[in-house]
């Protein structure tokens, strides 16, 4: 795993950078809703990437009138 501060590797689940020694240890709750974000942001980008399908079928059926 990366550290956030200095991008230095370390070993997975480590509490602690071994080389900047700053604090590396991520809450299991902030994980999960890391994780609920994301699945919530790929569905809202699947809905708007639909959205916009549709929209361009409605502006290419206006075209060809």
């Amino acid at each position: 795993m990366k550290c956030p501060y200095c991008q230095s590797g370390n070993l997975e689940g480590a509490l602690i950078c071994a080389s900047c020694g700053r604090d590396v240890a991520v809450p299991a709750t902030l994980i999960a809703e890391r994780d609920d974000l994301s699945r919530k942001r790929d569905a809202l980008r699947a809905e708007l990437r639909q959205a916009r399908d549709e929209m361009e079928a409605i502006m290419q059926r206006r075209k060809s009138r």
